[in-house]
């Protein structure tokens, strides 16, 4: 193989086969293929793009890179979702149990947040003693106890997906549709689902702002799932004000411990009702039964204690995560809120420390926003828009400046 033809051949618009782009991703994984070669060819396919072929062989490279789940035979199916990000997104917290109420087996292998999204790993490293590394022997068990565990990515999973996402990030080419469907779905074939919803979101607080991008990225993401025996269902979902009420590590978990007594904000509840029913062809009345019944909550502390979290602390992470500054940010008058800006308040939320710049930063489980009103409430002047939780006066202060044109009041 003489890579430098490869990209020569990417370059001007030329398909690879899936035996050249296997041969490719096991070169880099090993070091055979150095840096520079592998970024002139993700350069080459972030202008040329990759025919639908291609991009299935490069998600199964990339998959067969690292170590792939197997389950016993004759087990319940293996389900799982995806989103593509979103602010407020605590989706998963709620999903995972009550599919697993529903005797469904949810291997859930979930990331850390980058930029302005937020990652379940770090809403659930917020519970005092979670552990988020889960050996496959243990998962395995705790799907026969419990129907469900929620993981971390670990080192030998999909290593070339890590690697080659460290290059995207310096390179300019993380926002290529072949190599984000690879990237996504490489791990998620490599749970072994026979199940998968895709929640693509689109609008001001999403990677995607527009629906067309978004339905675009969703073909192709449903199509390598789908092509690769995983059934593979997708929804689109605005995401131009935040989801729920609530952004922050700790406070997106009080959130989201309040959606499964059954005392949520409707538009979460309703989100994840919906991808409930779309990953499991059950109607979204036999999930909101297992919250109205207890049973998910049950399923959830289940959940916490077999990673060793402390569940008791689970109706008091508020007061255990309690910021030093807590504040309103006051309507200027008195109208309805016609636009609130999920992306603003994103970038205002990693600036406190809610979320990361670069992959190395650490989280603030504390600081965030909550109460945060949604569009279309009528707002009394001085009456609060969110509250902001901050670390530090000054912190407070520059959150207050991020969001002052974040929100439009009518």
């Amino acid at each position: 193989m003489h890579v430098p033809l490869l990209i020569e051949r990417k370059r001007d618009g030329g398909e690879l086969s899936p035996a050249e782009i296997q041969a490719l991703v096991e070169g880099f994984t090993s070091g055979a293929i150095p840096e520079a070669q592998m970024s002139a060819l993700a350069m080459a396919i972030f202008f040329r793009g990759m025919s639908e072929a291609e991009t299935a062989a490069l998600t199964l490279a990339m998959r067969d890179s690292g170590r792939v789940h197997r389950w016993p035979a004759n087990t319940p199916p293996k389900v799982d979702k995806h989103s593509t990000g979103g602010i407020g997104d605590k989706v998963s917290l709620i999903l995972a149990p009550l599919l697993a109420c529903e005797g469904f087996w949810v291997p859930m292998i979930s990331g850390r947040g980058l930029g302005i999204t937020g990652g379940t790993l770090d809403k659930l490293e917020s519970i005092p003693g979670f552990r988020v590394n889960v050996p496959e022997a243990e998962g395995l068990r705790q799907l026969e106890r419990i129907g469900v565990f929620m993981a971390g990515q670990t080192a030998d999973l999909c290593p070339a997906d890590r690697k080659l996402y460290a290059l995207r990030d310096v390179t300019g080419t993380v926002p290529s549709i072949p190599l984000i469907v690879a990237s996504i779905m490489s791990k998620k074939l490599a749970e072994s689902l026979d199940r998968l919803v895709l929640d693509v979101k689109f609008g001001l607080g999403a990677f995607m702002k527009t629906r067309a991008e978004a339905e675009a990225l969703g073909a192709a993401l449903a199509g390598a799932g789908n092509r690769n025996g995983v059934r593979t269902t997708l929804r689109l979902t605005p995401m131009d004000e935040p989801l729920g009420h609530t952004v922050g590590n700790a406070l997106e978990v009080s959130e989201s411990v309040a959606t499964l007594q059954n005392r949520g904000p409707a538009d979460l509840l309703a989100l994840t009702l919906e991808l409930c029913a779309a990953v499991s062809d059950r109607p979204a009345s036999v999930f909101a039964a297992h919250l109205a019944s207890g049973a998910a909550w049950e399923r959830f502390v289940q959940l916490v204690e077999a990673q060793s979290g402390d569940a008791t602390a689970l109706e008091r992470l508020n007061a255990i995560h309690a910021a030093p500054v807590i504040e309103p940010l006051p309507a200027p008058r008195a109208g309805i809120l016609s636009r609130l800006d999920a992306g603003a308040i994103g970038r205002a939320s990693v600036q406190l420390g809610a979320g990361r710049k670069v992959a190395t930063d650490p989280v603030d489980f504390a600081v965030g926003f909550s109460g945060i009103r949604k569009v279309g409430s009528p707002l009394a002047e001085g009456e609060p828009v969110l509250t902001i939780h901050a670390r530090t006066a000054g912190a407070a202060a520059a959150a207050r400046t991020e969001l002052g044109a974040a929100f439009t009041i009518e």
